[in-house]
């Protein structure tokens, strides 16, 4: 009995961690400071930065850097055809950027534009 509720409170946690982790960016962006326009990819699939899985990221002013504050599955299927591991998507975005990694307050994907015929 004892086994299963710590089973029970140790997934708990775990889901809540996880939970946790996920988009912390804002819906609105803060009037008082500059939206920026960037590339959204992923960046070890798009980017070319280093890791063994698929994260998000935005290049900027020539740099790449890993995002925090929303996940690359917040956005999508990242391996869908218009997906982060296969097309490079512009975002307007408000952070800044914290120890190489770009902390995101604010974070919403453009749509793609349409193609005329």
């Amino acid at each position: 009995m004892k086994s299963l509720l710590f089973l029970l409170l140790t997934s708990a946690a775990t889901v809540s961690a996880a939970q946790a982790q996920t988009t912390t960016t804002t819906a609105a962006p803060d009037p008082k400071k500059d939206v920026r326009v960037v590339q959204a990819s992923c960046g070890q699939c798009q980017l070319g930065l280093p890791g063994k899985s698929c994260d998000l990221a935005v290049r900027f002013d020539g740099k790449a850097y890993f995002v925090d504050g929303t996940t690359i599955d917040s956005h999508g299927d990242a391996h869908a055809k218009d997906g982060f591991c296969q097309a490079v998507r512009r975002a307007e975005v408000q952070g800044e950027v914290v120890d190489n990694r770009f902390k995101a307050t604010y974070f919403k994907l453009l749509p793609e534009p349409t193609k005329s015929k």
